[in-house]
């Protein structure tokens, strides 16, 4: 587009520039040209376009885009700009300049959707010129139902306006460009005071605008050098946002636009850090038209390779200090449509209310496609009782002109019924259950309650889950969301199994030992072949029983009992601490219970207040069958002794060491002096030295059982 506004506008320049040098004859060339680009640059912020004419379009009329249009220009004007911004439709919408304009031609883009009016060969044309020009534009859609709305940008600039953005793009061609590069040129260019910057794409409006009808085959400002694979807009008002995380299966934070290609995939096979972290528009036959494509910094130097970059896209707008220029007008038609419509299904018979929305005008609502039977007015009708399918048509009206109608079919659906189902035998366990329904129309759904609930399954086959109780299934039809007047029920129906446990018996042989099924009034099968409730067996091993019962159902279940023989216990020794015992086993169980007097037995392996003397420790498993034994001695030294001739109390005697035929207990005073000494032939103290009675006091002893065991000392008290 610019290659031919300069190509076609070529005289007009020439006869410009030389008016300029015959206004400044005086000076030379070098110094005009600053002065007249800063000129240019005031004069071209002070020009000013507004328009109006947002209208409505009849379908495949010609109409004009603007209904008055109105330009301050301070600068010679040498063309006009009309895209078709938005909501463009490639080989249906096309824009004509009608009527005869002697100064003027006119040349439409349609891959861009841009009607260009620039000075005719040779001759200048006035502001009033393209004002009368830009009121004769016409626009025409050839299809018979157009939908949606068409913007219309009116520019007195080159560059492409964007309304839903409000920015101005450009597609510069520089082929063998490299992203830095253009990321440079871009951001050092400007339009009508506006700062460039290379383009950030970030609504799928602008991605269209910008890659399919802009034909941008090029760079964008989008990068993931920072951090891969994190791709972030490098440029513009966007910069550091990022917009897509990861390569081809990644997700968008925003918005992002990638190739179907498996699009950004960082160089195909080879996955290299920093291989491709650029993006780019790929050209046409690479595709989608207008999607992205991520390439190295230089992309590749082939021309006939997709990376091959063909220039770049810069973006004017949104930069911090920029004041926007009046260079652009926008004007919108509103194609006459039905854009929605609604028609609920009838169960049965009756009536339905029927919906429509439009994109502009009155509703009608009609019988036929093409006549004129208008039956009701209004975005809702409301039909008579119906027992068939009927189609009614539906289109909108404004000022005389009528949309296509469409058509709004009723399905009146038949109400369904549950014509079979399966009832499953009764089971004597848990099991799984394949239910199975037939309907008359549609479909089968399967729920487990009567009403409401949600749905379990869809379809003439249901597998429930694992059941072991008495459950209610319940099936209805439906035909596209009729439903028959009932749900069907199916009952599932669970005999108990006797109720057996499993267990352990412990035999003690060469005894034997009774094995009970534990259930009574029942049938029993013993793997021994028996047929009673209780058996008497004398072998170790394992044995079932099946108990059936002679109830519905005739439900049986299998007991086993394991018969066992539990290991003897191994007394390792016997810790005695004062009058505390404690028997250790070397291979202790939870089964093993322990005694020392042989016949009370408990759990704890430990007693207390042992009496003294010679004593013996018990270990057997709690059946009775193996018992471990072992001797012990307990020593008990009395605390103190009174002798007073009570008789009690009346000698210190140390209880036990008759078991010790080689020991000797010395007793001393508090200062060391020898008093007594005893043994197993004199066992006991009087309290006297000599005959002659001691006060009373404390007094120390010494005992040496023999050579093989540590001195025991202590002490006691004397008391008178």
């Amino acid at each position: 587009m610019k290659t031919k506004f300069f190509s076609n506008s070529t005289l007009a320049l020439i006869l410009l520039y030389c008016n300029i040098l015959f206004a400044f004859n005086t000076r030379s060339l070098p110094e005009r040209k600053p002065k007249k680009e800063s000129a240019r640059k005031t004069t071209a912020v002070a020009s000013v376009i507004t328009a109006t004419g947002d209208q409505v379009y009849c379908p495949q009329s010609s109409i004009k885009i603007v209904t008055d249009v109105a330009i301050n220009a301070t600068e010679e004007i040498n063309a006009i700009y009309i895209q078709i911004s938005s909501g463009y439709v490639i080989n249906e919408d096309l824009l004509t300049l009608i009527g005869t304009h002697p100064n003027l031609t006119s040349n439409w883009n349609s891959d861009s959707g841009t009607l260009t009016i620039l000075n005719s060969t040779g001759k200048t044309a006035s502001l009033s010129d393209f004002i009368t020009a830009i009121k004769a534009v016409e626009f025409k859609n050839s299809s018979a139902s157009p939908k949606g709305i068409r913007n219309f940008s009116i520019s007195l600039g080159q560059a492409n306006y964007l309304p839903s953005s409000k920015h101005y793009y450009k597609f510069v061609s520089s082929p063998g460009i490299s992203w830095g590069e253009a990321k440079r040129a871009a951001a050092a260019s400007n339009y009508f005071g506006l700062k460039g910057y290379l383009v950030t794409i970030t609504t799928l409006d602008e991605a269209i605008f910008v890659g399919e009808q802009l034909s941008g085959t090029g760079w964008i400002g989008g990068s993931d050098t920072r951090k891969e694979p994190e791709w972030r807009w490098e440029t513009g008002p966007e910069e550091g946002t990022q917009f897509w995380y990861g390569r081809e299966s990644g997700s968008t934070t925003t918005f992002a636009y990638w190739n179907n290609f498996k699009e950004p995939d960082n160089g195909g096979e080879i996955k290299l850090i920093g291989v491709e972290d650029y993006a780019y528009i790929t050209p046409p036959g690479y595709g989608q038209k207008g999607r992205w494509n991520d390439a190295s910094l230089y992309g590749s130097s082939d021309p006939t390779n997709v990376n091959y970059p063909r220039g770049y896209i810069v973006e004017y707008g949104g930069m911090p200090g920029d004041v926007y220029p009046q260079i652009t007008a926008s004007t919108s038609l509103t194609m006459l449509s039905i854009t929605e419509t609604k028609a609920p299904d009838i169960c049965g018979s009756g009536t339905t209310i029927l919906e429509a929305k439009s994109a502009a005008g009155t509703i009608n609502w009609y019988t036929d496609e093409t006549g004129s039977s208008l039956i009701a007015t209004g975005p809702s009708f409301t039909t008579p009782v119906l027992n068939t399918n009927q189609t009614y048509f539906v289109g909108a009206e404004y000022n005389g002109c009528f949309s296509k109608r469409i058509p709004v079919e009723v399905r009146v659906n038949k109400v369904p019924e549950v014509t079979s189902v399966s009832n499953p035998a009764p089971e004597c366990s848990s099991e799984i259950f394949f239910l199975e329904a037939t309907v008359s129309e549609g479909d089968a759904n399967w729920y487990d309650s009567e009403t409401g609930g949600t749905v379990l399954g869809t379809g003439p086959l249901f597998i429930t889950p694992s059941i072991s109780a008495n459950t209610m299934y319940y099936v209805e039809a439906n035909n596209n969301d009729c439903r028959s007047l009932t749900r069907t029920p199916i009952k599932i129906e669970i005999f108990p199994l006797p109720d057996v446990q499993n267990e352990e018996v412990v035999l003690c042989a060469p005894n034997s030992v009774t094995l009970d099924a534990g259930i009574k009034n029942m049938s029993y099968l013993w793997s021994t072949g028996e047929t009673t409730q209780k058996i008497t067996v004398s072998q170790l091993g394992t044995y079932f029983v099946d108990v059936t019962a002679s109830t519905a159902g005739n439900c049986t279940n299998r007991k086993t009992i394991k018969v066992i023989e539990l290991p003897a216990p191994e007394i390792q020794k016997i810790e005695v601490d004062n009058r505390t015992v404690t028997i250790v086993l070397s291979n202790p169980q939870s089964y093993f219970e322990y005694s020392i007097d042989g016949i009370n037995f408990q759990d704890s392996n430990v007693f207390y207040n042992v009496p003294g003397g010679l004593q013996t420790a018990y270990a057997r498993e709690k059946s009775a069958c193996k018992t471990a034994s072992k001797s012990f001695i307990v020593l008990v030294f009395p605390a103190f002794f009174t002798p007073n001739n009570d008789s009690y109390n009346d000698v210190w005697e140390v209880t036990g060491i008759e078991n010790y035929p080689e020991a000797q207990i010395t007793i001393f005073d508090r200062y060391g002096k020898l008093i007594a000494q005893l043994s197993t032939s004199k066992k006991y103290w009087d309290g006297t030295l000599n005959k002659v009675p001691l006060p009373a006091s404390d007094y120390w002893y010494a005992l040496k059982i023999d050579d093989n065991h540590p001195i025991l000392r202590g002490h006691f008290t004397l008391k008178r």
